[in-house]
């Protein structure tokens, strides 16, 4: 990630003719180690675009009201949690669930994960 972010940040202040820094600070990435760390980021990862609802308290990490939290998932289409829970898309082509870890074998099981990280905090 560090090669492709300096080598577009250099055609960037190339192409408009700037200098400096594009991005505030380093690239951090953090080694997936071990399944419970994994199972974390899939929660993490399609639970996010709930933060445009409330971002205030997900700061805090706190969803107060699931079904709000639910019904917004259900209508962005902008992730790969649709795929997961089921729903047939032309974006589908793109996603390969093979390469993870069995971890949710029916799409009512990802969709009772998803349900239980929700509640985690309450």
């Amino acid at each position: 990630m560090a090669k492709l972010l300096t080598s577009y940040s250099m055609y960037f202040n190339i192409k408009y003719e700037r200098k400096g820094k594009l991005f505030e600070s380093h690239f951090q990435a953090q080694h997936v180690d071990d399944d419970e760390y994994l199972r974390y980021l899939f929660a993490y990862i399609h639970l996010n675009p709930v933060k445009v609802t409330d971002p205030k308290n997900w700061e805090n990490k706190i969803i107060p009201n699931a079904t709000i939290a639910k019904k917004f998932l259900n209508n962005y289409r902008f992730s790969s949690y649709l795929h997961y829970i089921g729903e047939k898309r032309e974006e589908d082509v793109i996603l390969n669930p093979s390469v993870f870890p069995d971890y949710f074998q029916t799409n009512r099981v990802f969709s009772e994960f998803i349900n239980d990280w929700m509640e985690f905090e309450k």
